[in-house]
């Protein structure tokens, strides 16, 4: 039974191998990049509908038994993840079979998504702290492949920037991986907890944490090291940057919430204090950051920065309530970012361009598309009954529980700025009439024929998924609440993978 463990990545692994096997045909990549990441969805549900029913899912590597062994590792979290990163791969793949040029196409770009997707359910369900790390550098391999395909000058810009701090990220996350190990003698995450609390220096443990903190942070885009992201999000092809905005970042955040409610739970008074004013502070820099901005993808990738803060901000008030709202907030954010990055490409395709100067009269000409963008829109925004609402709705009643004021003040106020972003984008993409001066060669031709609606199809599909979060989110409050529970007690983590041993 434990082998379905190990699904989610050797699924997108077979894809992209057999993808990458036949790759003079243009034809069996698109059919392989749709049928794989729908495999990927069967499983991944698979995945999560066994660990509700069973508990925490173990699958020991060769045999071997933890700690000496490598282990994949299904709890509540994890499952969650690899569905999500499943539920946004599905639409990606539909989307991309009208948004990717053949000229990308045969450039990799199916064989490169497949690996990528690998990558990211790989840390989700690794129980190993060196091999969470060699599953980050496979998405790096694989982001900034997908990054730079086509070779574009501002993807290049951008790309050097992404894979610079990312690198620096890796250097600090395997110096804090060597001090663990020459610490305790272990990599496995769950015998680290165990053998962290026999430390009798609490305060080098402390400074290993920080090591994580600064590398998961950049990961994260959190504060102060955000400024990878707007620079480079906006400059490849629009199915990536869906992609990206949907998946990278939060594996940065769900390696944060991991290592800080599993490894490093000694100190929480100061480790989880830094963590709340990384999370205000990267909740109003990404909101003013994307309130200057009159580019689409720029304001949307601005707003990634924002909403990660309110993630964090779950696991720095680290409460059962705070904690449910950080899971919750995960689950609606990867859907509708994601979602409102793939608008952004179909307004591209009609119109040419992403400049919001430029724009205009969409909603008189396809008035379909301004709803589409209105449900994610109003969602990120936190305006009810959308899923967006009862996230921040719960991450603000846990901040008012413990009288944290001012966290309270700014998850407020940025999310009247959101709102602010939103409405910014509504009028002058939808509303406002088309500039007559618009340079015509900026603009593309309204597209013709059916290519259009393969585009349509999982922006419709994610839209309704969004409604149905914030009209029946009871199944997935009680999903959070299930991860919130082992979360806070490590005991049922450990007693998992290492059995009589975590005793």
């Amino acid at each position: 039974m434990t082998t379905v463990v190990a699904l989610p990545v050797i699924v997108p692994l077979l894809a992209g191998a057999v993808s990458l096997a036949l790759w003079q045909s243009r034809m069996a990549q698109r059919v392989i990049g749709v049928i794989g990441t729908l495999a990927l969805m069967w499983v991944s549900v698979d995945l999560l509908l066994a660990t509700w029913r069973e508990g925490i899912l173990v699958m020991h590597m060769g045999g071997w038994q933890a700690p000496f062994g490598i282990v994949l590792v299904s709890d509540m979290l994890g499952a969650i993840m690899v569905v999500l990163t499943a539920i946004i791969g599905l639409p990606v793949a539909i989307y991309s079979l009208s948004g990717v040029s053949a000229r990308h196409e045969h450039f990799g770009y199916y064989p490169l998504m497949h690996l990528l997707l690998a990558g990211v359910n790989g840390a989700f369900l690794t129980g190993d702290i060196f091999n969470l790390y060699v599953w980050f550098e496979v998405m790096l391999v694989a982001s900034f492949a997908l990054l730079i395909l086509g070779g574009e000058r501002a993807q290049m810009e951008g790309a050097i920037k992404y894979v610079t701090l990312n690198l620096l990220s890796s250097v600090l996350l395997l110096s804090g991986i060597g001090l663990l190990y020459g610490l305790t003698g272990t990599l496995n995450m769950a015998d680290l907890a165990v053998k962290l609390r026999d430390v009798e220096d609490p305060g080098i443990i402390t400074v290993i944490a920080m090591l994580f903190m600064v590398s998961f942070g950049i990961k994260a885009a959190a504060f102060p090291f955000f400024f990878w992201l707007p620079a480079s999000y906006h400059t490849p092809l629009v199915a990536v940057s869906a992609l990206f905005a949907g998946l990278l970042t939060k594996v940065g955040v769900y390696a944060l919430f991991r290592a800080f409610s599993l490894i490093f739970d000694q100190d929480v008074g100061y480790t989880h204090t830094l963590l709340l004013w990384m999370a205000g502070l990267t909740m109003l820099t990404g909101v003013l950051g994307a309130a200057a901005q009159f580019e689409m993808r720029r304001i949307l990738s601005f707003h990634i920065i924002s909403q990660i803060g309110y993630m964090i901000l779950g696991l720095a008030l680290f409460t059962p309530l705070a904690i449910v709202g950080g899971v919750f907030y995960i689950m609606h954010h990867i859907i509708v970012k994601a979602n409102l990055f793939l608008v952004s490409g179909v307004v591209h395709r009609l119109k040419g361009t992403h400049e919001l100067k430029q724009l205009g009269g969409l909603y008189r000409t396809h008035p379909w598309l301004g709803v589409l963008f209105m449900v994610p829109a109003l969602s990120l925004a936190g305006m009810p009954p959308l899923s967006g609402f009862f996230a921040k709705f719960i991450l603000i009643r846990a901040g008012v529980e413990v009288q944290s004021w001012w966290i309270v003040g700014v998850a407020l106020l940025v999310g009247l700025l959101t709102l602010y972003s939103m409405i910014k984008i509504w009028a002058e993409v939808f509303w406002k009439a088309q500039p007559e001066n618009t340079d015509v060669k900026a603009v593309a031709a309204p597209v013709q024929g059916g290519g259009l609606w393969l585009m349509v199809v999982p922006i419709a599909g994610l839209a309704l998924l969004t409604l149905f979060i914030g009209l029946y989110g009871q199944p997935i409050y009680l999903l959070a609440e299930r991860a919130a529970m082992e979360m806070l007690d490590p005991s049922l983590y450990i007693e998992a993978v290492l059995g009589g041993q975590g005793s």
